[in-house]
């Protein structure tokens, strides 16, 4: 069987690409310590007592230190706890980690107008940090089916000049 050298060529270039997206994949993960995103990694809970026990059973926003605020989310079928049925309220110019689990199926956390956007898995804590330049509302959606009621499961993300925010609704640690 003749094979064209173009044919050659091109096969030649072919198998170099796949070789090389597999070596960077791993250069990563191996050289530069590279994590799945929004994962935490060898922190999993058990989405049987997530609601019991543990930061979840409480969830809400918790002061870390000035200007640094943590918020304990549970997305559950058809909500999102804190944020449905009263806006999450978070400080301006702040630094906000957010950590999301589950305790029933897959759910999906998007804030449409910024770069916020996760899985949240049941198990698994997904964890991310961001800053919220400026007072303004957003709106916080659902984006991985999740049942029957999926296209009603959504809440409010409020946030507020420093000097409005309450801090007597925080939880304590």
């Amino acid at each position: 069987m003749h094979v064209h050298r173009f044919e050659k060529l091109w096969i030649g270039l072919s198998l170099f690409l796949i070789a090389s997206f597999i070596g960077i994949v791993l250069f990563g993960f191996t050289v530069m310590d590279l994590k799945v995103p929004g994962v935490e990694q060898g922190k999993p809970v058990d989405p049987t007592t997530v609601l019991s026990k543990g930061a979840f059973a409480n969830p809400g926003v918790r002061k870390i230190e000035e200007n640094h605020y943590e918020v304990y989310m549970v997305a559950q079928q058809f909500l999102f706890r804190p944020g449905t049925g009263q806006p999450l309220v978070l400080p301006a110019d702040t630094k906000v980690t957010f950590h999301l689990t589950s305790p029933d199926v897959i759910h999906g956390f998007e804030v449409p107008g910024t770069n916020l956007n996760s899985m949240v898995i049941p198990g698994q804590i997904a964890t991310f940090t961001t800053r919220f330049p400026e007072p303004k509302t957003y709106g916080l959606i659902c984006h991985e089916y999740c049942g029957a009621a999926h296209h009603n499961m959504k809440g409010e993300i409020k946030i507020v000049p420093k000097s409005e925010f309450d801090e007597s609704n925080l939880i304590s640690r």
